[in-house]
């Protein structure tokens, strides 16, 4: 049963890779690492050069996450979708039967994440595995 960490470099995402690979570690199971790539809304030429923009963001930061679960001996499977953060981190956590899904929060006063659906406001209403949800500030474990 893997761990999903939904990476995208941010300051919150930098401890939640931390304490993701060492859960990961813990348990001796994979790191499935997940980037939303959706680009906001739809529009011809303008939405596929975004997309694009956000999967080289995307392969960029999640091929840093990799070289720290390398370092720590925990292997990973890399993925992009072309969805919105929670929804790929959702749809990951499904396919790979996760044992509990990482993410980083950082910034967001609880009434805004609850107003404006921060990504880890939004798993902790609809997943189906436990979410494990690490303040940016978190100290090293």
């Amino acid at each position: 049963m893997p761990v999903v960490l939904g990476y995208d470099e941010s300051p919150g995402a930098v401890p939640a890779l931390r304490v993701a690979v060492e859960v990961a570690a813990a348990f001796g199971e994979p790191l499935v690492l997940v980037y939303g790539a959706a680009a906001p809304g739809a529009m011809g030429e303008e939405y596929a050069s975004h997309s694009e923009a956000l999967r080289r963001a995307g392969r960029t930061a999640l091929g840093h996450a990799v070289a720290v679960a390398d370092e720590a001996g925990v292997p990973t499977t890399v993925e992009i979708l072309d969805k919105r953060p929670a929804a790929a981190l959702l749809d990951a956590a499904a396919r790979h039967d996760a044992r509990v899904i990482v993410v980083g929060s950082y910034g967001e006063s609880p009434m805004r994440g609850a107003l404006l659906g921060s990504t880890p406001h939004k798993l902790l209403h609809l997943s189906r595995v436990p979410v494990l949800c690490v303040p940016g500030d978190a100290a090293p474990v």
